[in-house]
């Protein structure tokens, strides 16, 4: 019987088609397979890591990076991004404390252009007390930090985040640290950050018909958490325009917690917290 096929139907070769080989095509599928699915694998990596220390650490990014342990128990704010301790009496934050991800050092999101008066915080000024002060309206978490969320953007002008600040420090070595701590996210995955104002007996001036008081300096401390060394560092700097190079003011998280009565990371394990705390290396955060 004719199959309706000649020796023009295979070319000019006259062999008959090569068959095509499914055990070979399978094969080759399934190695791709594999491939993409490491590819995928590596790119999560850096995030599983996180998570695993995160277990490893008892830490829970923003909601435990600082206790107090002295002193009156301020009332605690939660805001999109960063939450904050407020201290009804002098009218401004006690501490205010944020996770920066690698992730959320850029963003969409234009600054904001109004402060607001969160009512529901008891004692925050307005954005009236602060004018025709002579000092700035300082942002404790910058709005630069908050570009990832058009939420968080706003609530980081809240007036419950300000503390009267000298404007050679906010747009001077304030500003620098804070463009640095940006680097540092993205180099190390995610860092923890805690701000506040320190104030003494002599700091009794105060702004505005609210009664804002001025702090006499101004502290923050950073922990790289995600490390397999994890690390941390505190700075104080007046308030007042500070020349010179940053490690000059550049100090233990313990010194800091000795000037504000304060008890940073204390979710870490006491190993790890009393390590970090007790030392630090300006040369080690500054390095690549």
């Amino acid at each position: 019987m004719s199959l309706g096929m000649n020796k023009s139907n295979y070319g000019n070769s006259g062999n008959p088609p090569r068959r095509i080989n499914w055990g070979l095509i399978i094969i080759g599928v399934c190695v791709a397979a594999i491939v993409i699915w490491g590819i995928v694998g590596l790119s999560r990596l850096s995030s599983q890591n996180r998570e695993d220390v995160m277990i490893k650490t008892n830490h829970i990014p923003g909601l435990d990076n600082v206790k107090a342990v002295k002193g009156t128990e301020w009332p605690v704010r939660e805001y999109e991004g960063f939450r904050l301790a407020f201290n009804e009496q002098r009218h401004t934050p006690v501490w205010v404390s944020w996770e920066l991800l690698a992730t959320e050092t850029d963003g969409p999101e234009s600054r904001y252009k109004t402060f607001w008066q969160d009512e529901e915080v008891y004692g925050c000024p307005s954005t009236a007390d602060y004018k025709n002060s002579g000092y700035d309206r300082g942002h404790m978490c910058p709005s630069a930090d908050q570009k990832w969320s058009a939420d968080a953007m706003r609530d980081c002008f809240v007036m419950a985040n300000m503390t009267p600040q000298d404007h050679e420090l906010n747009a001077g070595a304030w500003a620098t640290l804070e463009k640095k701590e940006r680097v540092w996210a993205e180099r190390d995955s995610a860092i923890v950050i805690v701000a506040g104002p320190i104030y003494t007996p002599v700091d009794t001036k105060r702004i505005g018909d609210t009664g804002v008081s001025v702090p006499g300096a101004f502290f923050k401390v950073l922990l790289a958490p995600y490390l397999t060394k994890p690390r941390a560092i505190g700075f104080i700097f007046p308030n007042a325009k500070s020349p010179g190079n940053m490690q000059d003011y550049a100090v233990s998280v313990d010194r800091v917690e000795e000037l504000t009565g304060l008890d940073f990371f204390s979710a870490l394990p006491d190993d790890i917290e009393n390590d970090v705390e007790s030392r630090y290396s300006f040369t080690e955060w500054n390095g690549r």
